[in-house]
């Protein structure tokens, strides 16, 4: 008789947490003890907190062996297994939780910002200048000024930058500096001049080069195929300059709870993560995106390139980019923006190319991952997946044999199904009503960043109009209509801080509580803390893995300040990370004296 696998698995994890101590045979590297433990066990997107699970959604120790949890249970049984070279954490009574997965960051980009000209937050234009000047001082000559952050939205005056304004305090040096979103970005004239880019430089397809009065570019280029002209000429980052980046960036996010992302950074950046792992340097595990747009055997090569079982570091989906950003008026909207009358924004493909792209990467074995922030990119996403996902049950080697099983299949528990194509879209910001529904009939994954509501809130009303607003960061109504909601950052457009997210999910406020956007759309603390754990777990196919504190998961733990589950939803703003688990691995300590090994 065979036993289906995750009939099987279910079994063993079972076995592991009722079986006697004593029979447990390798002794345990560390043993956390005294604290409050959330395993995870009943957290799920359903509002269901009594559903039956074999393992206790709390305990107060667990054990660690060889990077995996060895065993739950109270402090008593725990403590039994402990051998002479054993290391003991007592957690004083702290609040642990699985380690936080991130879902879309850009970790490379975001330790470059930091050390470069980082304009995160800057209050005004005055205030980017004079960033900007302090950084060129003492430059050397021909040196370009890179960085990024900037938010015209937070300004009173609300006025993009130009080159003249940069052109002021550059000292002649070329200049390139990416608005936070990283869809827009504005350059000075010894940058333009540098990419020849002039009044009669046309708009590239999918993207746009502003003009003033007279024709002459302001400054300000909007998504890839503009910035890149730019691009282009920027003298590419040294081997050091890459890993102080990316040691930078995975040092802030060890330092938030975060034990793994998946990430959009460069190739090269990806080889450098391959090289600190190598060297025993690596402590964030990380799912690399590939680029979509690559041709199909270079993505094969690549991926092939790396183990696809290493749990510390691997390739997964293909990123692709349906359009850009509401911030930057670029996403693509069905509609005209309510603020902007004559723009809908710029998608990038049409559909026909699309669906060619996609269902041959999708025949190919990739999970593909869309970029779609307005509701006409999410649309033409959501029909390249569809079609992307009937080529490839044709083609994969189990394919479902008849329209009944099709049917079948739409309802059936998602681990049972023969073909697991897990497809996502990134952002899925705004939607076209009917659109929830067809998420879940094509078990679309909805890869969505909670904190950008928090900056958001402040004008996406007036770009979007009331109809389309009751729509928008809609992640309730994603979990009602049965969808997989993944939470995540998009690191470094916003803080790679999990409690700003979780803040923004509970209350759909702003960081003072005093404005309120579309309360319908809450969700409750247990729905929250799933959607940054076990879901982008799911969403990156390591579900059986990580996610959860049950015997033979990954030992990536996040002990706090706060038990998440019972404070005031303001306070979860305030919370501060006590230790970071990575494969049982101490790899952050947070203030003195509050938790230690």
């Amino acid at each position: 008789m065979s036993i289906p696998r995750s009939t099987a698995l279910k079994f063993a994890l079972l076995l592991a947490t009722t079986i006697p101590l004593a029979a447990q045979t390798l002794p345990p590297d560390t043993i956390l003890f005294h604290g409050n433990i959330l395993t995870g066990a009943h957290l799920r997107p359903d509002p269901d907190p009594d559903a039956p699970s074999p393992t206790p959604a709390r305990v107060t120790a667990l054990a660690i062996q060889n990077g995996r949890i060895l065993a739950i249970g109270s402090d008593q049984q725990i403590l039994q297994l402990k051998a002479p070279g054993t290391q003991l954490i007592d957690l004083h009574g702290a609040f642990a939780l699985p380690g936080f997965n991130d879902a879309h960051t850009h970790i490379a980009y975001a330790g470059k910002q930091k050390l470069s000209i980082d304009l995160d937050h800057t209050p005004s234009l005055a205030a980017m200048l004079n960033a900007i000047q302090i950084y060129a001082t003492g430059k050397r000559p021909g040196a370009w000024l890179l960085g990024g952050g900037w938010d015209h939205t937070l300004w009173a005056a609300k006025q993009l930058p130009t080159r003249q304004d940069l052109d002021r305090v550059t000292a002649g040096h070329p200049a390139f500096l990416w608005r936070t979103d990283g869809h827009m970005a504005v350059a000075n004239s010894a940058a333009l001049a540098a990419a020849n880019i002039t009044d009669q430089t046309p708009d590239p397809p999918g993207a746009k080069i502003d003009r003033d009065a007279t024709g002459l570019p302001t400054g300000i280029l909007r998504e890839s195929a503009a910035t890149s002209l730019i691009q282009s000429r920027i003298p590419p980052p040294s081997a050091q300059d890459r890993r102080q980046a990316l040691e930078t960036s995975i040092a802030d996010a060890l330092a938030h709870g975060v034990t793994s992302v998946q990430d959009n950074s460069d190739w090269d950046d990806f080889l450098t993560l391959v090289t600190m792992e190598h060297t025993g340097q690596l402590k964030l595990r990380v799912s690399e995106w590939l680029d979509f747009t690559l041709p199909l055997d270079v993505l094969k090569s690549r991926r092939a390139s790396h183990p696809a079982n290493d749990p510390l570091l691997h390739l997964g989906m293909l990123k692709g980019f349906m359009d850009g950003s509401l911030g930057s008026r670029t996403a693509a909207l069905e509609e005209p923006y309510a603020d902007d009358p004559a723009n809908s924004g710029i998608p990038r493909y049409d559909q026909e190319k699309l669906n060619l792209l996609a269902s041959q990467r999708a025949a190919a074995g990739f999970q593909l991952g869309f970029h779609a922030i307005g509701d006409r990119a999410s649309a033409i996403a959501l029909n390249a997946l569809t079609a992307a996902e009937q080529v490839a049950t044709s083609t994969r080697p189990i394919v479902l044999s008849s329209e009944a099983e099709r049917q079948a299949a739409l309802t059936a528990p998602l681990d049972s199904l023969p073909l697991d194509t897990r497809f996502r879209i990134e952002h899925a910001q705004v939607l076209l009503p009917g659109d929830f529904t067809r998420f879940h009939e094509e078990r679309i994954i909805a890869s969505m960043q909670p904190s950008h509501l928090l900056t958001d809130m402040n004008w996406a009303a007036a770009r979007l109009g009331p109809e389309r607003a009751a729509h928008a960061y809609a992640w309730k109504s994603f979990l009602d209509h049965g969808v997989t909601l993944a939470f995540g950052t998009d690191y470094p457009v916003e803080s790679i801080s999990p409690f700003r997210g979780l803040y923004a999910a509970v209350t759909r406020q702003n960081e003072s509580g005093t404005a309120t956007f579309h309360p319908e759309q809450r969700l409750t603390i247990q729905q929250a803390i799933y959607a940054y754990t076990q879901a982008p777990a799911y969403a990156d196919f390591s579900e059986k893995l990580k996610g959860r504190l049950e015997p033979g998961f990954l030992a990536d733990i996040a002990v706090l300040d706060r038990d998440l589950t019972a404070v005031a939803p303001r306070e979860i703003l305030a919370t501060h990370v006590l230790l970071t688990l990575v494969n049982g691995v101490v790899v952050f300590t947070g203030p003195p004296n509050s938790v230690s090994p």
